[in-house]
């Protein structure tokens, strides 16, 4: 079967900019991830072939080699391809590093690139603000460009120079012996920033990047559950003064509740009763995430008894109605007990009998059969 067009599988042109590439595989990438799929294998190979796609098209050098010999150049036998010794026609040395061979955007497949600015943050919120969804303003710290210099380096009335090393590019490439092969780094010079300042500015000491502190309104929708994460572009740190900022992650954290649990879209919760209320039946009050509400226990319900409400639970997604709340019954037994409190349930005991007790006839029965 033929291998797709790369730009094919990514959904962009050939003359696509390498921010249209990278936010063309985020979407993607998001949409097929294997966590979303997980009994899928069509949706695994859909990812591996999207994230292929995004490793050739998002390293300048290997991108010109697909675009002048196809998928070639990405052979297993080509040097030049993903798996051999000169992917791209020349060996960056700078990336011959254990943190530059591992992980790549999403953390797994591929070559990474070094730091990317992506950044993650906690964010907790209520167990009523999880049901019913919030709004939540969150401050963090992240690196951003210098306000002073926007992000330049240089002092005021001054500007950054072109690096005389390697003429601006950032990175220096030379020949390694008679092998025609280029080996390249980045220029330790400027960083590989292809720029040099001489009068640096003093708010930033001439990286032309500071640490800011952010505000961010963050949206949840009704139902969002402990763990669920949320992606903000472009709110991360900023590599460096001439790259974008990454992403933010940002990864929901429920507060436990007082009485009230969860399990999908109900609500569980246990409520203490008295052995009267129990066995004569009645209203008892039960919290709810709508207020205080009312629950009638029937006679005899017995320890451990689940009794639904109807409605009262989360908020489905799509707002198709909400779930329940289970509340499980906890009988209640007195430990302190006035002398004509014991007289009466002493009264009450020989009252009831071995015989008129189901579970306690049944229970002894088993045990007269068990030890004969």
């Amino acid at each position: 079967m033929p291998q797709r067009d790369h730009y094919e599988i990514l959904g962009v042109r050939r003359e696509s900019t390498p921010e249209e590439i990278k936010s063309a595989f985020k979407k993607m990438a998001v949409q097929w991830h294997p966590d979303r799929h997980p009994n899928d294998p069509a949706a695994h190979e859909r990812f591996k072939e999207i994230n292929l796609a995004y490793q050739v098209l998002s390293d300048e050098g290997r991108r010109g080699m697909y675009d002048r010999f196809g998928h070639r150049a990405e052979e297993p036998g080509s040097p030049f391809g993903a798996g051999g010794p000169f992917p791209g026609g020349f060996v960056d040395i700078s990336d011959i590093a254990i943190d530059g061979l591992l992980g790549d955007l999403l953390g797994v497949f591929g070559v990474g690139k070094g730091d990317k600015g992506e950044l993650k943050r906690d964010l907790e919120i209520s167990f009523e603000e999880a049901a019913f969804g919030c709004e939540k303003t969150m401050r963090y710290e992240r690196v951003a460009a210098c306000g002073d210099c926007h992000g330049s380096g240089a002092a005021a009335g001054s500007a950054p120079e072109p690096c005389g090393a390697c003429n601006g590019r950032g990175r220096v490439r030379f020949q390694q012996g008679l092998l025609p092969i280029a080996v390249e780094r980045t220029c330790s010079r400027c960083r590989g920033t292809g720029r040099t300042v001489r009068d640096a500015c003093a708010s930033c000491r001439g990286s032309g990047l500071v640490t800011a502190t952010e505000s961010l309104r963050v949206t949840l929708p009704a139902g969002v559950e402990h763990g669920a994460t949320k992606l903000v572009a472009g709110a991360g740190n900023r590599p460096r003064p001439d790259k974008a900022p990454g992403d933010l992650e940002i990864t929901v954290a429920v507060r436990a509740h007082p009485f009230f649990r969860r399990a999908g879209d109900d609500v569980l919760c246990t409520v203490p009763v008295t052995f009267t209320h129990a066995a004569l039946g009645g209203d008892v009050e039960v919290p709810t995430l709508d207020g205080k509400g009312k629950l009638r226990v029937p006679a005899g319900t017995q320890p451990g008894t689940v009794l639904r409400i109807k409605g009262k639970g989360i908020p489905r997604r799509g707002g198709l109605g909400r779930g329940d709340q289970r509340v499980e019954v906890s009988i209640e037994v007195p430990t302190e007990l006035t002398a004509r409190q014991r007289t009466l349930l002493e009264e009450l005991a020989k009252e009831f009998g071995e015989d008129l007790q189901p579970q306690r006839r049944t229970f002894m029965s088993k045990l007269r059969d068990l030890f004969g």
